[in-house]
């Protein structure tokens, strides 16, 4: 597989509402990120980094592929989904829903000599 599901930390819910802890350690860059319905964004790796999404609210078809073996994979994501892509895979994202999410890098994309940010 293409993409590792993986859980959260922490969570914790009571009449006041919910505390939800992605994770404690381990990544260097954190986003929230809202994209509308019907935009495309990815079609690109990173060398350096491993990527990690947790779904707030939405739906997106992610389109994955790996750029050594050239093995493709779909999965269709939504609220509450938390997940890691692997450096050197290819990765877009079609927003099926308006979407809000965090994304997490390993190691941060802003490199000394330029962008972890690579396309085929």
């Amino acid at each position: 597989m293409l993409i590792e599901y993986i859980k959260t930390d922490f969570e914790f819910q009571d009449d006041r509402g919910t505390i939800t802890q992605l994770v404690h350690d381990g990544w260097k860059q954190v986003n929230y990120i809202t994209t509308k319905a019907g935009v495309f964004r990815g079609g690109h790796y990173h060398k350096n980094n491993d990527e990690a999404f947790y779904i707030i609210s939405g739906k997106i078809e992610l389109e994955l592929e790996d750029i050594h073996s050239k093995i493709k994979e779909k999965y269709l994501t939504k609220s509450g989904d938390f997940f890691i892509i692997k450096k050197d895979i290819l990765h877009s994202f079609n927003f099926l829903k308006n979407t809000e999410l965090i994304s997490m890098y390993s190691n941060g994309v802003e490199e000394a000599q330029g962008m972890d940010i690579y396309n085929e």
